[in-house]
This record gives structure tokens, C-alpha cells and sequence, in this order.
């Protein structure tokens, strides 16, 4: 009787808080001057979301989202995860100070710490402003009108989505607005931030299709949405359930999704995970799940040569006799990130991954022992590799080992005697095809024919790799340049004469390009003389080593300058323009006035070097495309390039054309002027990148405000706007419109001629945290083809 009389009264004291507590912690809605403390929740009118501050997994941070209100977590089994919507996944609070309020100006903030504010919308309003969580999932600002209907929308969580696409909402882009819908992975489950993937719409010459980009580099394609459906994930159509459909009119495209009145309109969702991978609650999905299982549009990623096909991870408890090399929080990395850092190097032979206090990933080399123990909490993942089959002789007889020990020997001071014979003929036979693709006849002459050509017609230089050994001091460290993709480059002397200073680049075994890289530049830089170009000496070519010699640059290359706090003060207006009309005689010497007619394809600041008088060389040939004089346009599905300054057609369709080069050189000329790098983000409000910041300030008439403040001191105000005018001519959307080199040339030296109106441009979603290079699968059979990275389909 007294435990029903105790349960009664509990019952009574529950139901009493429950009806005093704050009223708008149960309702929809949040009007002006109301505050959404950190305890507090609004919740959908059906019950189905519930908007508040959460801490994910086991982060102590706090942040702004809304998630499923459900009681029953396995309803929601998608990455065991009920958040779909965070406000400020960038921007964390450290304690449970935030509140969620609407300001007497009408814009919603999230207020914190000792007055610090995070700004959710910008649009201002007068008064009667209220938000509202709506049965769909999206949270809505919008003025009202006196009887109570909507006035406008001010602001909507749709418009700002961040891993979760749900029904009604929209991924895609609209052109008038220069507003992106896009969905970006969280970093792990303890940390919402902004992941390594993003799904895009990619959008070009009236097709479309989505997008799944890991660090600049397109990690899945869905195909073109053709005929109501996308070519290679067919379940995404309008004839299915739920509904999909591609939209695109008046300047906007997206693709969305609806479901029935009869289906679960509170649990349908699509999420993009950490690993890249598309999920969904119905079994549709995944889609992009590249990383552990064949799936129609994945685009394979190279590994290193050193890395076989047949490697992976297992996971192990214990622990490594020696700490490894950290990489901290700052660098947001994901799980996947970290194995790809460890598969990326080399050397790397472990890694371990944690995000329970902070993010830490850590990889070990060669060398350093794992000893496991199971009572460790450590789970670190070991490198391992396919064993190859031990074969078990019967019997092995004395004299047989005995003859093969002699022939291994009799063999061995045979290749001795005769390698510096090889390598001569190793030389001839390269200036035979060098000569035979540069003509593009069959190389029927007689070596002497060719060597006594190549002597006329070339100044190429072979050095022996002792010479070259002796140049570097044995490729010291400290006589190490830097390191691209063909390998590391090394500051050398010769011992000649003149003591001549040169930059060796060495191709690497582990490179991601090769032998035919190698080949393509030699081929093209011997045959190319102009002053912005860099000048090739010679190369060694003896066994495995392949080598190239180049003038040494003594400014190394201009992102060292353009990008670097303290060193671009160095680069005056004077220099900049100075650089700009090089690259532009440079590049209208490759597209008009070679021998060869030249398309570079990777044109970017890291591969224009500078001289001791701050001249621009255009460098790095390794991935140019030779034309014939009559060609114009090819088309490649071996896209090679580096993300940002990809023109729209090249990346999406494979078009390769001059304009290109124009689009690349638009991006890099807005770089000059900015010293910003295009592939970041510079909007706060939506994804913005370079490109669109430059649109975005022009179309506004406030051009200046794109200059790099610190040319305050030296720059013309009508050459820095005629500069931006070009740039943006460049990188127009459709390659019929942007000029060629040719105009460029002429708009740059002659003021006087007017400029034509720039078109919008082309609008990329750029949010990866560093410079990536993109290589696709080809199967192109051109023999001056330069595709040299080969990504293989899955």
C-alpha cells in the first residue's frame, strides 16, 4: 500500500514539472526575443524530429541540430546514427552555454561563451519573425504577416545541408543565386565537422550526373541521368519508390526526392559516411561504397607502385616499439584518410586511428616491431600482403646447385662488362623513338642516321647516374628541392667548366606516374625552345634510374611566393603582371607557335617556376597532350589534372581542346591577383570557391576587395580590374566563349582594346582541405597520348 502511495505521488510531482516547464521546449516553434537554451528542444508538430544542442558519440562539445525523436535507435540503423541536420558542425562550443535565439533585426543566432555568436542567417526583417521545425525535418525562418500567414522565408535548414539529404530537399545547384545544395561527410561519429567526402551535382553541355568527390579527386560517378534514371546506379529513377526526379529550368538544377502519403516520411533519408559511402535506410544503398566492394562507378584510385593489389589491413590489439608519425586534429582526417595516408607512403607499414578524445591518426615505417597483446585497448592495423605459394622440391642435387651458383656468377660479370654498352643503347634507342613520335614515321634509319639528327636538331645531354650521384652528393637531403608527382627534385653542380647549378628530378619507384611521363617530357621540352618555358639540359637514363636535368630556378616555384604570409609581399603588382603576361607568351607558344602543338592539362602555380629576376617558367610536361595541326578537339575518359583547375568539359566529358589551358590559366590569373588558392572555400553562408568569389565580387562592382591587400601600396586599380576581367573571361562555362591565347596575349599588353561582358562562369563545389590531383580511367589508343596515371574502373 505505501509503495502505491509513493508511486502516486512521483507520478504527481513528474506531471506538475512537465506542465510548468519552459512552454516552448515542446512546441514547434520559436518567436522573436524567445530563447532555446541548451536543456530546451523544439519538436515537429508529428512528433518525427526534434531540434536542440547534442554532443555526438563521445565528444564533450556541444552543437546546434536536429535528429529522429524516436525512443526505438534501431529504427534508425543507418550508421547507428539519428542526427540529420548540425548548425554549427565548424564551430563547436566547448560548454552548455548556447542558446538558439531570433534578434530584434530578424536573424537567427546561436549565442555563446562570454558573447561570442555564430550567425545562422543574414537576411534582416523588421519584425514578427518566428522559426519553425517543420514536419519534414527542415527549420524555418520566415517573416509573418498580421493574420498569420507567411510573408517570406528568410532562412531554411534545406538550404544548408550537411551529411543527410532528406525527402524534399535538394542536391544540386542554382546558377541565379550562386547557391550549392551538396552533401559533406562528418569526420568520425564523435565529430560532425566537415569530412573528406562530398556529394555534388555535377553539371555540364546539358548533362548531369552526381558526384562523389574524396579530396579534390572524384572517388564515384552515378552515371548521366538519362531517360528518368542515372546510368549506373538505375534504382535512383522517377519509376521507383520513393520518387526521384532531376530538375533543371531557369537556372536551376538539382535532384531531389518524394515519397508517398502512405510511405514513412520520417525515416527516409540518404547519408554520405565517412568512408565515402551513400547510404540509405530502405536497402537501395550503399552506393559509392568503393573502399570494400566493387560498385558501378567507382573510380579506382591509384596506389603507389610499390603497394600491390593484394594488400590490406588487419586490425590488431597491442602496440609498436616506437611512437610513429602523428597527425593531430587540425588535420581533419577521417579513418579512411589516415589508411590512405599509411597506403600512400611508401614506408608505412601500421597506422592507428582514434577520435574518443581527439582525433589522432598515426602511422609507423618499416622498422618499428608490433608485438600484440590482447588485453591492450589499441587497435592498431597492420599492413599485410598475399603470401606467395612455397613450392617443395623433392630433392635438390650438389651439382645442380653448384651449376647454378656458376651461371649466377659467369652471368653476373657479363652484365657487368657490358652495362655501360646497354646504356648507350638504351640512349640511342630513346632518341630513335624520341625522333620517330616527333615526325610520326617508323623509325627505319640506322642509329648513327638519328644520334647525328638528334645532335643537329636537339641539345639533349646524357650524364651517367655517377655524375649525377656526384652533382647532388649522393641526392642529400639537403640538397632536396622539393617532390611532385614524378618523383623528388634535387639542387645539383656539375662538375664541368662552368659549374653550371641544375635541378635534377628524379622519377621515383613509388611515383604514381612512370616511363611514359618520362618519354612525354623529353619528348616535348627538347623539341620546345621559348623563354617562359624551362629549359631541359639533359638526362640520365641507366638501368631502373630515369632522370631529367633541368636549369636550376633559383625562386622555385610561384605558389612558394603567392601562398606564403610572409613571402608575398615580395610579388608587387609590377611582378605579378609581369608573371601573368609570361605564362600567356608561354602558353600562346605552345598553342600556336611550337613545331609541336601543345595542350599542358595541369597548369597551376606549382608548376610555374621562377628565375633570379622573378621570370615565369612553365614547367612539368609530364601530362601534356600533343595535337596535330589541324586538330582542335579530342575527347579522353583518362582525365589527369589537379582539381580546381579542371575546365568544367575536361572533368565531366573528357574534352580536351586549347581552352582548357585558357580555363586553367583564367583560374591561376585569379590566384595571382588574390593570392588565394581556388579550391578553397571563401563563404561562410554556402560553399563558395575562388572562381565564384571572384563572380560574386565583380557582379557586385566590387572587384578591388578580390585584390590581395598587401599590392595596396603598388597596384593599378584599372590593370588590376582589367586583370580580374580576364580571368573571368577564362573560365566561362561553355569553351566556345572564353578566348584564346592569341586574345589573351593582345587584352594584356593593348588597354585599349575592349573587353566583351564575361558569361557566368563554371561553379565547383571545393571544399577539400588540400591540392589534389585527379586521374580517371582511359582506354585511348593515341600514341602522343600523356595520360599517364591509369585509374582503373571498378
Amino acid at each position: 500500500m505505501a509503495i502505491n502511495q509513493r508511486s502516486q505521488i512521483v507520478l504527481s510531482f513528474l506531471c506538475y514539472f512537465l506542465l510548468i516547464g519552459p512552454s516552448h521546449s515542446f512546441t514547434d516553434t520559436l518567436l522573436q526575443g524567445q530563447q532555446l537554451k541548451d536543456q530546451d528542444h523544439l519538436i515537429s508538430a508529428d512528433g518525427s524530429f526534434k531540434l536542440g544542442f547534442f554532443s555526438p558519440g563521445t565528444s564533450r562539445s556541444r552543437y546546434l541540430g536536429i535528429w529522429y525523436n524516436v525512443v526505438d535507435e534501431n529504427k534508425i540503423f543507418i550508421a547507428k546514427k539519428k542526427e540529420v541536420w548540425v548548425a554549427n558542425r565548424d564551430n563547436p562550443i566547448s560548454d552548455a552555454s548556447g542558446i538558439l535565439t531570433i534578434d530584434k533585426s530578424g536573424k537567427l543566432t546561436v549565442l555563446h561563451g562570454d558573447n561570442s555568436t555564430i550567425p545562422l542567417s543574414s537576411v534582416e526583417a523588421a519584425s514578427n519573425v518566428s522559426a519553425e521545425l517543420l514536419n519534414s525535418g527542415n527549420f524555418v525562418l520566415k517573416e509573418m504577416n498580421l493574420d498569420g500567414s507567411t510573408k517570406q522565408i528568410l532562412w531554411q535548414s534545406f538550404d544548408y545541408p550537411t551529411d543527410t539529404l532528406l525527402p524534399g530537399m535538394k542536391l544540386g545547384f542554382d546558377n541565379k543565386k550562386m547557391h550549392i545544395w551538396s552533401l559533406t561527410s562528418w569526420i568520425n561519429d564523435n565529430n560532425p565537422a566537415q569530412g573528406s567526402f562530398s556529394l555534388t551535382l555535377g553539371m555540364a553541355f546539358n548533362t548531369s550526373q552526381l558526384v562523389i568527390w574524396w579530396k579534390g579527386s572524384i572517388y564515384w560517378t552515378s552515371g548521366m541521368w538519362q531517360s528518368g534514371r542515372f546510368e549506373l546506379a538505375s534504382q535512383l529513377s522517377n519509376e521507383c519508390h520513393p520518387d526521384f526526379s532531376f530538375i533543371s529550368n531557369d537556372g536551376l538544377n538539382y535532384f531531389t526526392y518524394s515519397l508517398s502519403q502512405s510511405e514513412n516520411h520520417s525515416l527516409s533519408r540518404y547519408m554520405i559516411d565517412s568512408s565515402g559511402s551513400l547510404l540509405e535506410i530502405g536497402g537501395m544503398a550503399p552506393f559509392g561504397a568503393c573502399s570494400y566492394k566493387s560498385d558501378p562507378g567507382c573510380v579506382a584510385q591509384k596506389m603507389p607502385d610499390c603497394r600491390s593489389q593484394n594488400v590490406w589491413f588487419e586490425a590488431k590489439k597491442g602496440f609498436m616499439s616506437a611512437e610513429g608519425q602523428k597527425f593531430m586534429e587540425s588535420s581533419n582526417l577521417s579513418s579512411f584518410d589516415c589508411q590512405a595516408k599509411c597506403l600512400n607512403n611508401c614506408s608505412c607499414a601500421a597506422y592507428a586511428y582514434s577520435s574518443a578524445n581527439q582525433t589522432v591518426c598515426e602511422i609507423w615505417s618499416q622498422g618499428i616491431t608490433f608485438t600484440e597483446k590482447y588485453d591492450e585497448t589499441r587497435v592498431i592495423y597492420v599492413l599485410r600482403g598475399k603470401k606467395a605459394k612455397r613450392w617443395i622440391w623433392a630433392a635438390i642435387t650438389f651439382p645442380v646447385l653448384m651449376a647454378t651458383l656458376v651461371a649466377c656468377s659467369v652471368y653476373y660479370f657479363i652484365q657487368r662488362r657490358n652495362r655501360m654498352a646497354e646504356n648507350d643503347a638504351e640512349q640511342e634507342i630513346l632518341l630513335c623513338v624520341l625522333e620517330t613520335e616527333a615526325t610520326d614515321s617508323s623509325p627505319t634509319g640506322k642509329l648513327n642516321d638519328v644520334k647525328r639528327d638528334r645532335k643537329k636538331s636537339h641539345e639533349l645531354n646524357f650524364f651517367s647516374f655517377e655524375s649525377i650521384v656526384s652533382a647532388t652528393n649522393n641526392f642529400a637531403a639537403a640538397n632536396k628541392l622539393g617532390e611532385g608527382g614524378f618523383g623528388p627534385v634535387f639542387k645539383g653542380k656539375l662538375n664541368d667548366s662552368q659549374q653550371q647549378q641544375v635541378a635534377v628530378k628524379r622519377l621515383s619507384r613509388n611515383s604514381g606516374q612512370g616511363l611514359a611521363e618520362f618519354k612525354n617530357e623529353l619528348l616535348l621540352i627538347a623539341k620546345l625552345q621559348h623563354t617562359n618555358l624551362v629549359r631541359l639540359i639533359g638526362c640520365c637514363i641507366q638501368r631502373e634510374e630515369k632522370i631529367l636535368i633541368y636549369e636550376f630556378m633559383p625562386n622555385k616555384s610561384l605558389d612558394s611566393f603567392l601562398f606564403d604570409p610572409e613571402k608575398k609581399h615580395l610579388l608587387d603588382w609590377k611582378k605579378r603582371l609581369h608573371i601573368i603576361e609570361g605564362i600567356a607568351q608561354g602558353l600562346l607558344y605552345l598553342h600556336k607557335y611550337s613545331r609541336l602543338r601543345i595542350i599542358h592539362r595541369d597548369l597551376k602555380a606549382s608548376n610555374i617556376l621562377l628565375d633570379a629576376e622573378m621570370n615565369p617558367k612553365i614547367s612539368d610536361f609530364g601530362m601534356a597532350r600533343i595535337f596535330g595541326k589541324n586538330e582542335s578537339e579530342a575527347k579522353t575518359i583518362r582525365i589527369i589534372g589537379t582539381h580546381g583547375y579542371m575546365a568544367p568539359e575536361y572533368a565531366l566529358k573528357g574534352v580536351v581542346s586549347i581552352k582548357i589551358d585558357v580555363f586553367s590559366f583564367g583560374v591561376l590569373l585569379l590566384e595571382i591577383v588574390s593570392s588565394k588558392k581556388s579550391y578553397k572555400d571563401y563563404s561562410s553562408e554556402y560553399p563558395l570557391n575562388l572562381i565564384g568569389l571572384a563572380w560574386e565580387l565583380w557582379s557586385e562592382a566590387r572587384g578591388l576587395e578580390f585584390m590581395d591587400p598587401t599590392l595596396e601600396e603598388s597596384f593599378s586599380p584599372n590593370e588590376v580590374l582589367r586583370s580580374i576581367h580576364i580571368g573571368l573571361l577564362c573560365v566561362q562555362d561553355q569553351a566556345t566563349d572564353r578566348p584564346t591565347m592569341s586574345d589573351i596575349v593582345s587584352m594584356l599588353t593593348n588597354e585599349t582594346l575592349d573587353l566583351p561582358a564575361p558569361k557566368q562562369p563554371a561553379f565547383f563545389l571545393d571544399r577539400s582541405a588540400d591540392e589534389r590531383e585527379v586521374h580517371r580511367n582511359s582506354s585511348e589508343n593515341s600514341l602522343n597520348s600523356a595520360s599517364i596515371t591509369v585509374v582503373e574502373a571498378r
